[in-house]
């Protein structure tokens, strides 16, 4: 049987901190605070409603952060 697989602690980072910055800023800071995966998303994608440990979403319109979650 396969190992279970433990979860990627999250950073310690409040996901607002991210909302009003250029995309790419964004996610150099978010990756510098510890976050495993930042996934940059349009506004109004089809996104998976699986939870990933460690991964910060950003929503992004015209280059810049609109909103961003954790998972």
């Amino acid at each position: 049987m396969a190992p279970i697989p433990r979860p990627v602690p999250e950073p310690d980072d409040t996901v607002d901190r991210y909302v009003g910055m250029d995309a790419e800023t964004a996610a150099e800071v978010a990756r510098e605070r510890g976050w495993s995966t930042v996934r940059a998303v349009p506004p109004g994608a089809l996104l998976t409603m699986e939870y990933l440990s460690g991964r910060l979403n950003l929503e992004v319109a015209d280059g810049v952060v609109r909103r961003s979650w954790k998972g």
